[in-house]
Order: C-alpha cells, then sequence, then structure tokens
C-alpha cells in the first residue's frame, strides 16, 4: 500500500478515537514529555502547533514558556523548508502556511544549531520511532540536517509496525505516548 492509500486508513482510525480516549492520551503525552530528562536539559526546543486530534502540544508549548525556555514553531516556505521562529506567547501566532498557525515572520529567526530539542508531528509511528507524516516532507528535509534530540508524539492506539517506510524517511530519537517515552539513540 502506498502511503497517500495508508494515510488514509490511519486518519480514519484517527477519527473514531473516542474523546475520552484523545483527552487522557493527551494529559498522559503531556506528563511523559514534561518529565524527560531532555526536556530538562533542553533549552530551546522547536515545537509544531497540533490541530484536530494530534497529540496536544498546546500545554507543552505553555510549560516550555513558563520555564523559561526559548520556543521556536515552524513558518513553512516554498520548497518543503521550515524555519524556526521564536515565540514569547502562542497569542503572537497567526495563520501561516496551510492554515497553521505560525510565529509572524517578523518573529526572531532561531538558529537550527541552538535547537536542543524537537518535537516531530505524525499521522503515526511504527515502534521503531519512524513516522508517516502528512507528505510534504517537510521534517524529513529538517531531522535530516539536524544534531537535536528528535522527539515524536504518537498515541499508543496509533502505533504501527506496518507504516510504509521510504529510504529518505527519518525516524525520531524518542517516541513519547501516554504510557513513557522509548528511546531509540
Amino acid at each position: 500500500m502506498d502511503k497517500k492509500e495508508y494515510r488514509k486508513g490511519v486518519l480514519a482510525d484517527i477519527a473514531a478515537l473516542p474523546g475520552e480516549y484523545i483527552e487522557s492520551s493527551n494529559a498522559g503525552i503531556r506528563e511523559s514529555f514534561l518529565s524527560m530528562p531532555e526536556y530538562d536539559r533542553a533549552s530551546v526546543i522547536f515545537a509544531y502547533i497540533s490541530e484536530g486530534r494530534e497529540p496536544d502540544t498546546v500545554g507543552i508549548i505553555e510549560q516550555a514558556l513558563a520555564d523559561g525556555k526559548t520556543v521556536a514553531l515552524p513558518v513553512s516556505l516554498a520548497g518543503g523548508i521550515m524555519e524556526p521562529r521564536a515565540i514569547r506567547s502562542l497569542d503572537e501566532l497567526v495563520p501561516g502556511r496551510f492554515h497553521i498557525p505560525a510565529p509572524p515572520e517578523t518573529a526572531p529567526l532561531v538558529d537550527e544549531e541552538s535547537i536542543d530539542l524537537i518535537i516531530v508531528p505524525a499521522v503515526t509511528f511504527n515502534s521503531g520511532g519512524f513516522r508517516l507524516g502528512r507528505g510534504g516532507g517537510y521534517y524529513d528535509r529538517f531531522l535530516a540536517r539536524s544534531g537535536a534530540v528528535s522527539v515524536g508524539l504518537g498515541r499508543d492506539r496509533l502505533i504501527r509496525d506496518d507504516v510504509p517506510l521510504e529510504p529518505h524517511d527519518q525516524g525520531v530519537a524518542c517516541l513519547v505516548t501516554e504510557s513513557g517515552a522509548k528511546r531509540f539513540v
């Protein structure tokens, strides 16, 4: 099965998840992530704004800002490129490419080499930390050149071992679900 068809099936499974599970899973993911030593050590975090039924990142971002960490969010550009731009508050966000809230283009650019921790989105992950994203390749390109610790946020009920992979696909160093963190490197 190709990625496009596989993604459709997983998105249907996500839509069918009970709301109570989504809420409890979000709380467990947030707790697991915030208790990681990698989070404690990080001073610069590159995150994303979750949408719909993706694991919630808003609570994580708010806590990171409250903890005095620098939080950067992506500004998506043409050609599959992302720029990490720092925010001080979620109130600064504006509609970005693909209608995803993003920092304004005037927000400070963050040096990619200063990023300690990257929170990586996915439709689903396999048990080895490889992901199926939305299909644009933005994160695969970014991860390929980054030396930061990459952390995927996933739900236990959506971890699949048959995720279709291609040679350019980038895995994460750690997968966080409501059950805890699983490290691969």
